[in-house]
């Protein structure tokens, strides 16, 4: 006699394990994340980085003198690093940009930059198109820190053009640079400026994600704390 799943009640299909299979596979192979980081030199760009990962990606780094820094131009370095925590792996690409912002005359100093970034989405765009794409590489830039100098009294016209040019193609993160060397009032009055100028230009930073309406109660403070404190602009 045959028999049909609507009389076996403990039959199923087995969609419902799919998260965990999808969750598992996910871990195993692993993460790419590409962070990008710009600003002119000096602003304590490596050492945020190698403090937030707690790497030394700059370690062969060469320092380059007054002189040597105002006629370098834009320059695109990758550093990668593997990373694994709790079994977790994650493979770090850093995207630095040296000679931002140090030459007399900036005009147009943040073409190479944006000019990359759009390499790796063709790049990406023709790897998911082809046939292969078992192996693809996600090189794109998902995140870009921007160093915002702490001595002035705002956005100055390079941070502005700069960030009206990729704030359509990345999500960027406007990051008040050596903020510890100003007050507290100084940071908050300073932090005001750059909000009412980031309106002003219609600069669109990134924005933390609402909370969904199922989330506990505690898990919805901590979002809300987070908000608070880095208010759309972080301090290092």
């Amino acid at each position: 006699m045959l028999s049909t799943g609507l009389e076996c009640e403990k039959q199923y299909v087995g969609f419902a394990t799919l998260p965990n299979q999808v969750h598992r596979k996910s871990v195993k192979k692993g993460f790419d994340f590409t962070l990008m980081v710009a600003g002119e030199s000096g602003m304590g760009k490596s050492t945020l980085v190698n403090s937030l990962f707690l790497t030394d990606l700059y370690k062969d780094r060469k320092l380059l003198n007054a002189e040597e820094r105002i006629n370098q131009t834009v320059e695109i370095i990758k550093h990668t690093v593997d990373i694994e925590e709790k079994g977790v792996k994650l493979k770090l690409t850093i995207v630095d940009t040296p000679g931002f912002g140090d030459a007399v005359n900036n005009n147009e100093c943040w073409k190479p930059i944006t000019d990359y970034i759009d390499q790796q989405f063709e790049q990406y765009f023709r790897d998911e198109s082809g046939l292969n794409r078992k192996n693809i590489q996600d090189n794109r830039v998902h995140c870009c820190l921007y160093f915002i100098p702490p001595f002035g009294h705002g956005l100055r016209p390079v941070d502005v053009e700069f960030m009206k040019a990729l704030h359509e193609k990345v999500n960027i993160i406007p990051l008040i640079a050596k903020a510890d060397c100003l007050t507290p009032n100084e940071i908050k009055k300073l932090k005001d400026r750059i909000r009412e100028e980031i309106d002003k230009f219609g600069i669109k930073v990134y924005q933390f994600p609402e909370c969904d309406s199922d989330e506990d109660e505690e898990f919805k403070q901590l979002d809300k704390e987070l908000k608070w404190r880095t208010s759309r602009i972080v301090t290092s």
